[in-house]
């Protein structure tokens, strides 16, 4: 007994701490593997931070402050070893909505998302996320990604004072253009040039490399390790280039100005801010505010759990809370909301992780980076960054999904377009206007459900699903339009074969269709229901005899025969 309870124990910790459940049979192997996937994806994600701090309205540091915390948090109570927490262009887009460029709205809103995040998983509650469909999660995906790349079109021609709403975006984009510099075009460009050529040349590169000659391997390898860290070699590049032009004097480029130095302070989130007329923001005006930001929060968080990854499931309460707590402590190092990010997830996996524990490499390569580097920060241009996040996003955009709606199930298009075109008016009711949508369609399966209606002298129908309240006034309307209204008289025969549920407002229904058989001297048989469905229907007719009917016979002329 005492041998059980250990094995339970040992069972449930290494269910809250799913590090215990790898950790004994670390070796070297793993940790030469580790290095080099942490030190790729901290290439990637210190690029892409600084980016995503742009999109979301904050000061470039920002992004790293929320890039390394994910990694040490994951690590401990993390299921999956190839997913990274960090800053994602969506996220940012949604907190962009939200914080308005105040970096205290952005750790209240980190700390409010942790604290949800955290209780949703001890509640149990991931499955709710299994309610937002596939076509809104693409249509979301979708819009967010033009909408982000788009909002970086602005830096890319060095443009000014453009309004954060899609549409007006849009117009003075387009109407400032006789504004825009020559040299952060250039810069722009000659970016996305040769981030779109590096990523083709990745992509290019085929998977038999086992049967190339040593060389043509080596060659291979080294195009694919230049292809992963291209963010941090064309930023790098683009910051040689302004760093040579400011010093001789010439003002090329917009750059991202002073960034505050060295590693955020470890300190409780404010509760409140003073702005600068005196007035005083309290902590319940900030959460009133902050709503339907967290919403989306959690709702993101559903694009990691879509499925299974690398042949291996992940558990979607653990992994949501250690988002929660990856949001949590970060709200003390002044960060804002992270989740997973599919980019650098699908780096980690390709170069080869093989355990949580490279998060932690990735993690300390943030943290050097704040360190010792944010003076050289000052001379990032915007067209870099810029340039990173079009990349970025651009693979969100799947021009192939309304092809595979229209093919699969035409009317799966209607929550997608709603999402898709909601979503550039304010991309946090995009999301909401797909759901309540999809959710309809889901009531309209649930209380018009498929009815085979046959009349061969006797009537039956053939029921499709289960019966629920819903369904009552439909199914009492097909009763009396083909059995109880017209004559001369038949019995009724269910075909419960397929109801697997049923409930209270439906017994009642069908004891008010039983009464009236009743008076009229007909039958109401069900047939095919399951026995404990019919220890719910007290005083129902029901045979072994129409049950043997149902399962064994196909033709009509069977069941006239048995009644």
């Amino acid at each position: 007994m005492e041998r059980v309870s250990g094995i339970r124990c040992c069972a449930a910790l290494r269910s809250c701490f799913p590090i215990l459940t790898w950790l004994p049979g670390y070796n070297l192997t793993w940790l030469k593997m580790d290095l080099i996937a942490g030190l790729t994806v901290g290439l990637t994600a210190v690029p892409q931070a600084l980016a995503y701090a742009e999109v979301a309205g904050l000061p470039v540091q920002y992004g790293l402050y929320s890039a390394f915390m994910g990694g040490f948090i994951y690590c401990i109570f993390g299921t999956s070893k190839d997913i990274t927490l960090g800053p994602t262009a969506i996220m940012s887009l949604l907190c962009s909505a939200y914080i308005g460029g105040d970096p205290v709205f952005a750790v209240v809103l980190t700390l409010l998302c942790g604290i949800i995040q955290a209780g949703m998983a001890l509640l149990r509650l991931g499955f709710l996320l299994d309610f937002i469909s596939h076509p809104v999660i693409k249509g979301f995906t979708c819009a967010a990604a033009v909408t982000i790349g788009f909002g970086q079109v602005k830096n890319i021609l060095g443009l000014k004072e453009i309004p954060q709403q899609f549409f007006l975006q849009v117009y003075y984009t387009f109407h400032k253009i006789p504004e825009a510099r020559v040299g952060d075009v250039i810069l722009g460009l000659c970016c996305l040039f040769f981030l779109v050529m590096l990523m083709l040349m990745k992509n290019s590169l085929g998977s038999s490399e086992h049967e190339a000659p040593l060389l043509v391997r080596s060659a291979r390898r080294l195009v694919w390790s230049l292809a992963t860290m291209r963010n941090a070699l064309v930023v790098i590049a683009a910051t040689g280039v302004a760093y040579s032009a400011e010093v001789t004097g010439h003002h090329f480029f917009s750059l991202t100005g002073k960034t505050a130095e060295g590693l955020p302070p470890f300190k409780a989130p404010p509760l409140s801010e003073t702005v600068a007329n005196g007035t005083v923001i309290t902590f319940s005006d900030i959460a009133k505010v902050s709503d339907s930001s967290m919403l989306f929060g959690h709702i993101l968080h559903s694009f990691l759990h879509a499925g299974s990854k690398n042949n291996y499931r992940i558990d979607a309460n653990q992994e949501l809370f250690a988002i929660g707590l990856t949001n949590i402590l970060g709200s003390f190092v002044s960060a804002y909301p992270v989740t997973g990010s599919f980019g650098r997830t699908a780096v980690n996996s390709q170069t080869g992780v093989c355990s949580p524990a490279g998060g932690i490499v990735t993690g300390v390569i943030v943290l050097l980076s704040l360190a010792f580097l944010m003076p050289l920060f000052f001379y990032i241009p915007k067209a870099s960054l810029a340039a990173v996040i079009i990349c970025a996003v651009s693979p969100m955009i799947d021009f192939r999904v309304p092809v595979q709606l229209w093919r699969v199930k035409r009317l799966d298009l209607l929550p997608f377009l709603v999402t898709f075109v909601v979503s550039f008016w304010e991309v946090q009711y995009g999301i909401v206007g797909g759901v309540v949508v999809s959710g309809f369609m889901l009531l309209h399966i649930v209380a018009r459900p498929k009815v085979k209606v046959s009349d061969h002298g006797v009537l039956l129908l053939e029921l499709d699903s289960g019966l629920n309240f819903p369904v009552t006034e439909h199914l009492s309307r097909l009763v009396y339009k083909h059995d109880l209204q017209v004559s001369p008289r038949r019995c009724l025969v269910l075909d419960c074969a397929h109801v697997s549920s049923i409930d209270f407002t439906v017994i009642h229904e069908l004891t008010e269709l039983l009464k009236q058989f009743e008076l009229r001297g007909v039958s109401m048989i069900f047939a095919g229901l399951k026995v404990l469905l019919s220890a719910e229907l007290p005083g129902f007719r029901h045979t072994d005899r129409v049950d043997k009917a149902l399962q064994l016979l196909t033709s009509i002329n069977h069941y006239q025969q048995q009644f």
